[in-house]
């Protein structure tokens, strides 16, 4: 090959390599190309992921999807998920406030008991097996139901021209101005931060205000009704008629023996009813303790007696000893055992009875409860300065003294002057430290046995020797108390119970005959909070 040959053969092979580094660049730079603009693509998608998500989380806070969203209806209301959450935190709330009463102070651990961990959302755990209905199931249900009562009831009085009184408008405006010192205190930079807190976005004090109105408005109704209920004597008599035992107190001791606390399974009730035999020739409450308490199968456990039940009416009566009890030939001292069962079904749909044990009665009085009611006044003077132990207010000796001196001073002044019920109720109002009866002058009415009062305070109103006119002066944990008797009330206390029974029993077939009447479902409840945030 010639020279010119070999340097035209170089330049050739010069060209194909330069053009094959060529297309290699070219292909280098498709795919660098290809990779930007896939790289753009993936940050415009992450960017417009991000932009959505915050828009979204704006949108969210500023409530306008909870207004905007039906989370259920009640007759021809539609409640948004803002209205719908007042109804459903309270149930909640209220629900968890009785736990945690009912275990003092120890909410987790009674949720638990009750089968919810407050840790995991409601809407995840079963509370029912067999239906699958789960925790938020069951607040959703109860907060609709709720909401229907209210607006049910809202509704007939707006038809009939019933309006809040004087009173209860500025109770409503009471409990606004409350949360506003809640939110304050909180460090809440408004009442609507507040809300929102307790009960989702969107919550705010205009809908919060118009949940408190129907509410209230229902709630007047309500007692606007029961209050119009009015019964002659023909109505009292009447059904006395037909449940005379009903309103019949008595007072006994009692012992259950179980069979199940005898080891020797076999014989049991036999051992049983030999004990049962042993403790009813007792001759007083204090030998029935003696006898209990050297059973064999109380050997090891102290402190072991019957339980005192003193003016239980019939209706609260166990069930194995109301017979025996309301005989009307009962006398004091009369002591028996009763055979306890229980009543299950068997395999082929018939009811069998089961003996579990035996209870001993002994019966001590009985009283048909026509004694009057009774109306006191009272002055209240409480104790001052206390210190706390073991989450209790205690008060000193001296303390003590200090409110009976001042309470003493209240009853020689009222000696002093015109010593009439009307100046004791002045002397009421300008010195009693009762907010609940010092405007009305001290006076409380319609007492009888067993009303919620502290013991010295009833004891002393009910005594069946008071007169109009005795005054006294009493301590109870509050303070002490400069008393005045006003008189018999014209009501026995077995006639209010009768009133009372009923007023309730139709009070009960009104009210369920107006919400009842009320259709109701839940919509879209998703965007409720269903989570523990106490």
């Amino acid at each position: 090959m010639s020279a010119s040959s070999k340097k035209k053969l170089r330049k050739e092979q010069e060209s194909a390599m330069l053009t094959e580094k060529q297309q290699q660049e070219q292909k280098e730079r498709k795919k660098l190309k290809g990779y930007t603009i896939a790289f753009v693509a993936l940050i415009a998608v992450i960017v417009c992921v991000a932009v959505f998500s915050l828009v979204s989380g704006v949108v969210n806070r500023s409530g306008i999807l909870q207004k905007n969203t039906v989370a259920a209806s009640v007759g021809d209301h539609e409640l948004n998920t803002v209205e719908f959450s007042y109804y459903y935190t309270n149930v909640v709330n209220n629900t968890f406030s009785q736990w945690n009463s009912a275990s003092s102070n120890n909410l987790e651990l009674y949720a638990q008991l009750m089968g919810l961990d407050l840790s995991k959302p409601y809407d995840k755990q079963v509370y029912n097996q067999e239906t699958g209905e789960t925790w938020a199931d069951y607040f959703l249900n109860a907060a609709l139901s709720s909401a229907a009562s209210d607006y049910a009831l809202a509704d007939k009085a707006n038809a009939e021209g019933h309006t809040l009184t004087a009173d209860e408008e500025a109770a409503l405006e009471n409990e606004i101005q409350t949360q506003n010192l809640y939110a304050q205190r909180y460090g809440y930079s408004s009442l609507d931060k507040y809300l929102e807190a307790i009960y989702g976005y969107g919550a705010d004090e205009a809908s919060y205000r118009a949940f408190l109105t129907n509410s209230a408005l229902a709630a007047s109704y309500y007692n606007a009704h029961q209050d119009s209920l009015t019964y002659e004597d023909a109505d009292l008599r009447a059904y006395e008629e037909d449940h005379y035992l009903d309103f019949n107190s008595y007072t006994y001791n009692a012992y259950a023996l179980y069979l199940s606390s005898y080891e020797e399974k076999d014989n049991a009730q036999e051992l049983a009813e030999a004990d049962a035999k042993k403790l009813v020739e007792s001759t007083s409450v204090v030998a029935l303790d003696k006898a209990i308490a050297v059973l064999g199968i109380n050997q090891e456990k102290e402190d072991v007696a019957s339980t005192a039940y003193e003016n239980v009416l019939y209706t609260n009566v166990s069930s194995y000893a109301q017979e025996w009890l309301s005989d009307p030939d009962r006398q004091e001292g009369d002591i028996t055992y009763l055979p306890m069962e229980s009543t299950t079904t068997n395999e082929d749909g018939e009811e069998v009875k089961n003996l579990t044990g035996y209870y001993v009665v002994r019966f001590e009085s009985s009283t048909e409860n026509k004694e009057p009611l009774a109306n006191v006044r009272h002055i209240l003077v409480k104790f001052e300065g206390g210190t706390t132990e073991n989450g209790e207010t205690v008060y000193s000796d001296e303390e003590k003294a200090t409110a009976k001196k001042e309470a003493e001073k209240l009853l020689q002044e009222w000696k002093d002057g015109e010593a009439t019920e009307e100046s004791f109720a002045e002397l009421a109002k300008e010195n009693s430290d009762d907010t609940g009866s010092k405007e009305n002058g001290g006076l409380i009415e319609d007492l009888y046995p067993g009303a919620n009062y502290v013991e010295n305070f009833l004891d002393w109103s009910i005594d069946p020797e008071r007169k109009a006119g005795d005054t006294g002066v009493i301590e109870s944990p509050y303070g002490y108390h400069v008393m005045y008797y006003v008189g018999d009330d014209e009501m026995t206390y077995r006639d209010y119970m009768i009133e009372n029974t009923l007023r309730a029993d139709d009070m009960d077939a009104w009210y369920t005959e107006i919400v009842d009447a009320m259709s109701k479902s839940l919509k879209n409840t998703s965007r409720l909070n269903m989570e523990y945030n106490g």
